[in-house]
């Protein structure tokens, strides 16, 4: 069997007010035949630099000043396209009220029938993740505070939540995501807190840059089992990685079966050029 029929690809590009639409971009993806499209999110960018890029650079990159709202551009991508999986790569869910998270992802889920995943993180800049009244040494906890509201609130007819950071008197709130909760994946790199968090309430990994996933997986694993969970029923996506035929053909000898690509930013006529050498390549 060929690889294109294992491993399916998608893409990651940070979509901004300067950059091609989601509308366009979702159309040339499918009909290129990509799989999915992710994008990621950050509310505002505090001008303070006390937190590092983390990309390493000495100046962060202007695309995550302007990145634009997740779930509006994803909803516009999913209206226009029949087959094309919408995702956030990654939501950063600590710093959304979760009532109104929850209702957003279900409506999304719902109108584009069961097409959008959950990717959430936890934040790297401190300033963005402060400004929200989180404290950037409790955001994991909080993340998963509001991940387990979230859940509540698409599984019950009358909904209630009791959390360390989040209180929810029992309540009525549809629409209810299309086919119960949506697929919801935790990016960061390996280790025991984030296996922890994956083990526990998410149905799946994103190792970004997907570096280190076979060595982490024995560590996955023994997370899933100390939470009774079946480490086989979690789904490993390697995100943002830089397709190569050596990388892909060694995913699919794990038994990954997708695979979300970098794509570089820019206007139609820069991105467009770029998304045909990935569908080259991945052919």
């Amino acid at each position: 069997m060929e690889r294109e029929h294992l491993v399916k690809f998608g893409v990651t590009m940070f979509m901004t007010d300067q950059t091609i639409g989601p509308v366009e971009l979702a159309r040339e993806l499918e009909v290129r035949g990509l799989y999915s499209l992710y994008v990621p999110e950050h509310t505002h960018i505090p001008v303070s630099r006390r937190t590092p890029p983390p990309t390493g650079t000495a100046e962060l990159a202007e695309e995550y000043k302007r990145t634009l709202d997740p779930f509006v551009a994803l909803a516009m991508a999913a209206a226009v396209t029949e087959r094309l999986v919408v995702g956030t790569g990654i939501c950063l869910v600590a710093q959304r009220d979760p009532i109104v998270t929850a209702k957003a992802v279900a409506t999304l889920d719902r109108e584009s029938g069961s097409r959008f995943v959950l990717g959430i993180g936890f934040g790297w800049n401190a300033d963005e993740i402060e400004h929200h009244d989180v404290d950037m040494k409790r955001r994991r906890d909080v993340a998963r505070d509001h991940v387990l509201a979230m859940k509540e609130l698409w599984r019950d007819d009358v909904a209630s939540f009791d959390g360390e950071f989040t209180h929810i008197a029992p309540s009525w709130s549809w629409p209810k995501p299309a086919g119960g909760a949506p697929p919801i994946l935790i990016g960061g790199a390996p280790g025991p807190k984030l296996f922890d968090h994956v083990a526990e309430y998410a149905d799946g990994w994103i190792p970004i840059g997907g570096a280190g996933v076979r060595a982490a997986l024995d560590d996955l694993r023994r997370a899933c089992e100390a939470r009774g969970r079946d480490p086989m029923t979690l789904r490993i996506v390697p995100f943002g990685t830089v397709p190569d035929p050596g990388k892909l053909e060694y995913y699919e000898s794990l038994g990954i079966d997708e695979v979300v690509l970098r794509l570089a930013g820019g206007d139609r006529d820069r991105v467009l050029p770029r998304l045909d050498k990935l569908a080259e390549l991945i052919a």
